[in-house]
């Protein structure tokens, strides 16, 4: 295959650059969608759009070959506080470092897929590709690559571009937040009257913090419980009648969040009620074929705390994409010029010639 990859840098460097300059908060990526998906089809593409996702099929589509999905999102956080820098002007200093909102998640891998994309549907392959930039991937959105799925034809594998320095998360932990209550009687507190209902939830955020699954992965390690937030009372000399706290579930892949939440509720005595379900844990075998070529690429598997849209895909995954998951969501995020031609060549080595 003839192509050039410090070429493909500077044209994913300066879509980029574009990109950091359109604020694309979650559920609010319209304007960042629009520039992608005219970018796109500038480059000779058809395009489909749900929402403010964006996808395209490599030209010699066929469904009797197995089709590879290249996923990554266009969504940021909102720019937290400490920013020295405009988080909307993508600045690129003489080491190579480019600073701007959504640079490092997950501005460079969006663009580094997006040109390998580009490149590969020049020519005849034994897959196919599909090329998709979704949206609403940091809330776990409705109307983000969940959405999308359905209208796609079968997916045999996705590559999820996060920063993972180019190494493969081939698991993934899930997610489930709980909302727990506790009901008691009001009553004068000088008295003694009523029934607490903080004292009733006590056992419990005990359990929460002492039980432990015992299904243990080998990638993620055990299912993680944490309380972290908790409410009662409405003034100092009134008993209160309602107590809440909220539970952070991160299941590994031993256990769907179903299973969790019919087993916690077991052992509380309080009313507890799942958010939702759906962002369960994902793995990949070892021996997938395509896993076991990261790993003669010099590509070290892992397992990932964090949360992705891998948790939405129904078909085996891996994440592995520039950048480091620890500039994620902080303060003057930046990516490195040369992580992105990294990023470009692995990619390349990973899909020339797969079968």
């Amino acid at each position: 295959m003839d192509y050039d990859v410090k070429k493909l840098t500077c044209d994913a460097v300066g879509l980029l650059k574009q990109l950091i300059s359109i604020p694309s908060v979650s559920r609010d990526e319209q304007l960042a969608a629009d520039c992608l998906q005219t970018y796109i089809e500038t480059q000779g593409m058809e395009t489909c759009r749900k929402d403010n996702n964006i996808w395209c099929l490599s030209p010699s589509f066929d469904l009797k070959k197995p089709t590879l999905l290249l996923n990554s999102h266009i969504d940021t956080v909102k720019p937290v506080s400490g920013w020295l820098k405009n988080p909307f002007s993508p600045q690129l200093e003489s080491n190579g470092k480019l600073y701007g909102l959504g640079s490092n998640d997950a501005g460079a891998s969006v663009v580094s897929l997006l040109h390998v994309f580009l490149t590969l549907c020049k020519y005849n392959l034994s897959y196919n590709l599909i090329f998709l930039a979704s949206s609403e991937e940091e809330v776990s959105g409705k109307k983000g690559i969940e959405s999308v799925l359905p209208d796609l034809p079968p997916i045999s594998f996705a590559i999820v571009g996060e920063p993972t320095e180019m190494h493969p998360a081939i698991a993934e932990k899930g997610l489930m937040v709980i909302d727990v209550e506790a009901h008691g009687k009001s009553g004068h507190a000088a008295r003694g009257e009523g029934d607490n209902a903080i004292y009733k939830v006590l056992d419990d955020i005990r359990w929460f913090h002492e039980y432990q699954f015992p299904k243990v992965s080998p990638l993620l390690g055990p299912v993680k419980m944490s309380v972290t937030m908790i409410n009662a009372g409405t003034q100092h000399n009134v008993v209160p009648d309602l107590c809440t706290f909220t539970v952070d579930v991160r299941s590994n892949e031993c256990y769907s969040n179903q299973e969790l939440f019919e087993e916690i509720k077991q052992h509380i005595s309080c009313e507890p009620k799942a958010r939702s379900f759906r962002l369960n844990s994902s793995c990949t075998p070892l021996d997938h074929p395509l896993v076991k070529r990261t790993i003669a690429l010099g590509r070290k598997p892992f397992g990932s705390p964090t949360l992705s849209d891998q948790a939405l895909m129904p078909f085996h995954s891996m994440k592995m994409g520039p950048g480091k998951s620890s500039r994620s969501h902080t303060a003057d995020e930046f990516i490195y010029v040369q992580e992105i031609e990294e990023a470009i060549g692995i990619y390349f080595q990973l899909l020339e010639g797969f079968v």
